[in-house]
């Protein structure tokens, strides 16, 4: 019962910050004063002026994108180059070197995209300042960007006849400026106080409370005797002859709650930390947990409302959150009973695995201080989102539990999904069911005032299938490719499943991953580099294109037969057809990983 009032109140928490921020983020958008205009309007200003910007500039869709391509191209460019160059950098305190070219291409990929996958260990791989200008910066920019196109998308809907969708810079600076500065702001406060670290030190090395002993092959022996002043190990009276003793820990420092925040709300995700958050400096205890794990859903939550402000329909807004709403408690739930309920080999071997005077169920690769069920709302909501931070490993869930956080990337992160990205490929999908259904009923197919058409209808199949795309052809070729087997942590079913995992959570440019995936190497950079900037930048160029064609049709009134877009029917058609792009395009492969793995632990 416990678990159940944790889910209910995490939700519950949520839906009311966002209905709350979507009016906020609504104000931005139209320019409208807020209570921050008085500090920020002068700040926009001199941002413009500085820029040579038009504030008044209406765009159309192909300059809009060119601006978009511009811009990250460049970013994606100057942290490639940072992080090449960064031994030679100030800002390096513990004197790491240049990170080598293919995994500076992945890494920059991944945080111009938003993705945020890491193939490496933050804090001994990076310095300060590559993390600070290069990685935290990309963070707000590409939430940023992301938000600014959905911007133009509902522009497209609410104008008519015209071809202007507003200006990029303009959505841009209005997004980081007003929306996510403050409110990452109070979040980075409110992790600082609940005890992540924040600082410029270097890392510094502790003593242990009690010293460790260590076998020649990296496992921690738990029953060991230590003998300090004779240097020798002892296990059930034997000495360890290649045993080490471990008396001091590595313990890394740095600018981690800045980051930590950003990465959550702009659904970046990825860690400061190698191990993300869970790392104790991290994501210290329950408080910042919370704090964090709601900060991933926050923003996407929100602009559901916004859009229903925005386009005069609040019911539309509504019922867009609401299919992602359903959509995400049938996951959490999912990953919840399998989690809880935990393998038949625990059961098989005699192990209790009821919840009567103990954690119960799969505790495996979770944190203590956590447990399963922050653990499950946390996995459910970061695979929702585009986010991809974890304060569990993936790779230790049960096969249905892993196989549903898979399954959340693989529909498009549109459960919600990431800043902006998630409700424009939400729409899509809501203008492939329109399409759809007004076939099925012989209407014609129409959407806040707006007939669709063979165009739209084209980009917005693409715009929907772009992530399958990405990921079953790059996850094809790699299952094929020559070295990619010895990246992998497990062999047969699960080890096919750590691939899949990685390449979905590329292609739906999430960012997490199953941990038990070495995916390091010049291959793996490469591909996964570029199936991150197809699955972000084609859904782009079609949300745009679609905006462009709608902004220049003019408003249908509606009638007696207008299909309602707003009632329960349009929500489940529209989870429906989500679904069934996600089954149909993913179910060979998962049939080939999780399931198949389930079904060799029930047989």
């Amino acid at each position: 019962m416990s678990a159940v009032i944790q889910y209910v109140f995490y939700l519950a928490v949520l839906v009311v910050l966002a209905v709350l921020l979507g009016a906020y983020i609504k104000k931005v958008m139209d320019g409208e004063k807020t209570f921050l205009s008085g500090i920020l309007t002068p700040c926009e200003n001199a941002v413009y002026k500085v820029m040579r910007v038009d504030k008044e500039e209406q765009m159309n869709w192909k300059k809009y994108t060119a601006s978009v391509l511009i811009f990250s191209g460049t970013g994606l460019v100057f942290l490639f180059l940072l992080q090449l160059l960064q031994g030679a950098l100030p800002g390096n305190p513990q004197g790491l070197p240049g990170v080598k070219w293919d995994l500076s291409f992945n890494t920059a990929a991944s945080f111009i995209t938003n993705t945020n996958w890491q193939a490496y260990s933050g804090e001994a791989t990076l310095s300060y300042l590559t993390q600070a200008v290069g990685l935290t910066v990309q963070n707000f920019v590409s939430a940023a960007t992301g938000i600014a196109v959905l911007f133009a998308l509902i522009r497209g809907f609410i104008k008519v006849k015209t071809d202007g969708l507003g200006s990029f810079w303009v959505d841009i600076t209005r997004t980081i400026l007003y929306l996510l500065i403050p409110l990452n702001l109070i979040i980075s406060l409110l992790l600082v106080g609940g005890g992540v670290i924040q600082n410029l030190k270097g890392a510094e090395t502790v003593s242990l409370v009690e010293p460790i002993a260590v076998s020649a092959e990296g496992e921690i022996l738990e029953s060991a005797e230590i003998d300090l002043e004779s240097n020798t190990v002892m296990v059930d009276g034997k000495v360890i002859p290649d045993a080490e003793i471990v008396t001091e820990q590595f313990v890394p420092m740095g600018p981690a709650a800045s980051q930590v925040a950003i990465k959550q709300t702009g659904t970046n995700g990825g860690g400061y930390m190698g191990v993300n958050s869970a790392h104790p400096l991290e994501n210290p205890n329950a408080f910042t947990n919370m704090i964090e794990m709601l900060s991933i859903l926050l923003i996407p939550a929100a602009l559901c409302f916004t859009f229903g402000k925005a386009v005069k329909n609040k019911k539309q807004g509504t019922a867009i959150f609401a299919a992602m709403f359903i959509c995400l408690v049938l996951a959490l739930g999912s990953i919840a009973v399998s989690e809880q309920t935990a393998t038949l080999q625990l059961a098989q071997d005699g192990v209790d695995i009821s919840m009567t005077n103990q954690a119960g169920g799969n505790m495996e690769g979770k944190e203590t201080r956590f447990g399963i069920a922050s653990s499950s709302t946390w996995a459910a909501f970061t695979t929702a989102a585009s986010n991809g931070s974890v304060n569990s490993m993936h790779d230790s869930y049960t096969p249905l539990g892993g196989m549903v956080t898979m399954l959340l990337m693989q529909l498009g992160e549109v459960i919600f999904g990431g800043v902006g990205c998630g409700l424009y490929g939400m729409l899509a999908f809501a203008i492939l069911t329109v399409f759809i259904a007004g076939l099925m009923v012989g209407r014609t197919p129409e959407f806040l005032g707006k007939k669709i058409e063979p165009y739209e209808m084209k980009w917005s199949v693409l715009v929907c299938l772009a992530t399958p795309i990405a990921i079953l052809i790059g996850s094809g070729i790699a299952a094929v490719a020559p070295g990619v087997a010895e990246s992998l942590n497990n062999s047969g079913a699960h080890g096919f499943s750590e691939l899949l995992y990685s390449y979905s959570s590329c292609g739906g440019n999430n960012g997490s991953a199953f941990a038990g995936f070495n995916a390091n190497t010049v291959f793996l950079n490469v591909s996964l580099g570029f199936v991150m900037l197809f699955a972000r930048f084609l859904p782009i160029i079609g949300t745009l294109a679609i905006a462009g064609s709608l902004a220049g049709k003019k408003k249908i009134a509606a009638t007696a037969g207008t299909l309602s877009t707003a009632n329960g029917m349009f929500v489940f058609l529209l989870i429906f057809i989500v679904l069934l792009v996600g089954a149909l395009s993913f179910f060979p492969a998962l049939a080939l990983g999780p399931l198949a793995e389930f079904f060799s632990n029930t047989i």
